[in-house]
């Protein structure tokens, strides 16, 4: 018998090899790596704009400024500082800040995750203010007025003794030189840092504004976001006229403690400044841009049976 021929799984044929380039061959062109390009998500530099918490807009910070941080798209209330806002109600160069040395200590040497001195000092640097509030008097139009303006950034605008002391004299000076008074308010309620002392200081401006209103001064309560618990429960609810901006939380207790307490849902709105004005707590809801007109007009009407209205420079 003759050999069985091997099987060679169908390779019997075979191409011929390819042959190798020499060293003459031009080199192939090496791809350049991917320019991976631009980010399509274009980065916002801090400081330029700001997202509007209400409408979702982006503002440009010069308009925003420009419209005393009011949202042109929405009327969103942005918070500003004291200094703003005295800025943007009394007339140029005319306020006359005083007790601007009187500054808070830590007479309970208070400690929690953070000693208050500690806190007081950072908020200091923070905002450049020795506490939550500027007192002085200045021009509003023709009326000479006493002004007392909070500001929230400074420990949330709590009350504690300066501040409760600031506001008695900016009121004393007021019924002393015959001059009304505008309190602008903005605070989270008494400063619980400072104990007892604290919650003294509601009786203390209490009694100051009644002397004032029994020699037949007028007194204007601002109440802006937000306006709560200790000063809304003093100085703030007892204004001849409570004027509001839109939209500002005005209340004693937070909505989750009075829904806790009474164990019933909260009617929509709930101590907002549209809520409470319906009911009568309130006068007037007026925008910023529109405050010193409106606050004038009412000194025009308020003052009429003021006498001299002088402010002693001392």
């Amino acid at each position: 018998m003759g050999e069985t021929p091997k099987k060679t799984l169908g390779l019997e044929t075979s191409e011929p090899a390819v042959t190798p380039p020499s060293v003459d061959v031009e080199k192939t062109i090496e791809k350049k790596p991917v320019n991976p390009g631009k980010n399509r998500k274009r980065e916002i530099p801090q400081g330029l704009w700001t997202k509007c918490p209400s409408c979702s807009e982006m503002i440009f910070d010069r308009e925003l400024d420009e419209n005393l941080n009011v949202c042109c798209n929405c009327n969103h209330h942005f918070p500003i500082s004291a200094w703003t806002r005295i800025n943007s109600l009394t007339e140029p160069g005319s306020f006359l800040e005083i007790d601007e040395s009187m500054t808070s200590v830590d007479t309970l040497e208070f400690t929690g995750t953070a000693a208050y001195a500690e806190k007081l000092e950072k908020h200091r640097d923070k905002t450049g203010l020795k506490d939550a509030v500027i007192t002085g008097a200045g021009n509003m139009g023709e009326h000479k007025v006493a002004l007392g303006v909070m500001d929230f950034g400074f420990l949330g605008g709590s009350m504690g003794s300066v501040v409760g002391e600031k506001i008695t004299r900016m009121i004393e000076m007021a019924t002393e030189n015959n001059l009304p008074a505008i309190i602008i308010s903005s605070s989270g309620g008494a400063r619980m840092y400072e104990g007892m002392f604290s919650l003294m200081q509601l009786a203390k401006t209490s009694a100051a504004i009644a002397f004032h209103g029994r020699k037949g001064l007028p007194y204007i309560s601002v109440l802006t976001h937000p306006t709560t618990a200790g000063v809304m429960a003093s100085y703030a609810s007892l204004g001849d006229i409570i004027i509001s901006e839109p939209k500002a939380m005005i209340g004693f207790a937070g909505p989750r403690v009075i829904k806790d307490t009474t164990q019933s849902e909260l009617p929509e709105g709930f101590q907002t400044a549209e809520f409470l004005m319906e009911r009568g707590l309130i006068d007037s809801i007026v925008n910023r841009s529109e405050m010193k007109k409106q606050l004038t007009e009412y000194l025009d009407y308020l003052c009429l049976n003021v006498g001299n209205q002088t402010i002693a420079e001392a």
